[in-house]
């Protein structure tokens, strides 16, 4: 296993070797295998999984051959330009596969994930204020889609997804701890902006709902209702769900308890 590397995947694939030496990995075959290895480190990936992942349906004849070569290919990039001394101990060959030997904390995806667990259990614990902390943490590394710019498959877009929801719920719950600590102004122009990327998103929109309200804002919060209305009218021919609903009831009473439905 080789100690001392980084490897960024939460946006383009940036592999670095100590402080002076880091590298982009460019869209290539090459990048889509080491992408991924790099979603299942230390796990042997097999050859027929690798395969699937960069032809699909389509496999040429030569397929084994030319997986070979693109992990050769990544060999001397770790060795030439990541001045890795023993490349085929960093990318190792384990019979049915291949796997990359780093250590879990290594590649910012896994960090991601760790840090989302630690926030979620510490918002269920009460602790609102770790469960911020470890959620801020968390979102920061999210530099952009995961594998960013790479050739992306079956395969490995099911790994993508799955980190996009994991987002999604770290958003969610990191709204809700800020909730707790009675940051609501801090949580406007975030949920705002939420709302923006994620329009048939009910929870975003409910959220924001709360914090305007809670910010004594009622207007722009009513507006906020409106807006879900018509989109949700117009996108899927659908009204608010019930909870929503009663939100907006709180809202025009001037309801001291406003509530949101909990995380998902």
């Amino acid at each position: 296993m080789i100690h001392n590397m980084q490897f960024k995947v939460l946006g383009r694939i940036e592999i670095s070797h100590g402080h002076d030496t880091s590298v982009f990995v460019k869209k290539s075959k090459t990048g889509q295998v080491l992408a991924l290895l790099l979603a299942r480190n230390n796990e042997t990936v097999g050859v027929d999984t690798l395969i699937e992942e960069l032809w699909g349906d389509r496999v040429p004849r030569s397929a084994l051959t030319t997986l070979q070569t693109y992990v050769y290919h990544a060999r001397k990039m770790f060795a030439r330009s990541l001045h890795v001394p023993c490349a085929e101990s960093l990318l190792v060959t384990r019979p049915p596969g291949y796997l990359i030997s780093v250590p879990d904390d290594a590649v910012d995806a896994n960090v991601f994930e760790c840090l989302v667990k630690q926030g979620i259990a510490g918002l269920s614990a009460g602790n609102a204020e770790l469960a911020a902390d470890r959620l801020t943490e968390a979102l920061t590394l999210w530099q952009g889609p995961p594998f960013a710019g790479m050739p992306v498959g079956d395969v490995l877009d099911a790994h993508v997804t799955y980190l996009h929801e994991l987002r999604l719920s770290a958003i969610t719950h990191h709204v809700e701890a800020n909730k707790r600590l009675g940051r609501y102004q801090v949580l406007v122009p975030e949920l705002r902006s939420l709302v923006a990327a994620n329009p048939l998103n009910e929870g975003f929109h409910s959220q924001l709902i709360e914090v305007l309200h809670k910010c004594g804002r009622r207007a722009e919060a009513l507006q906020a209702y409106q807006r879900l209305w018509r989109v949700l009218d117009a996108e899927l021919g659908v009204a608010p769900a019930p909870e929503v609903q009663r939100l907006h009831h709180e809202v025009l009473a001037h309801g001291r308890s406003v509530r949101t439905p909990n995380p998902v």
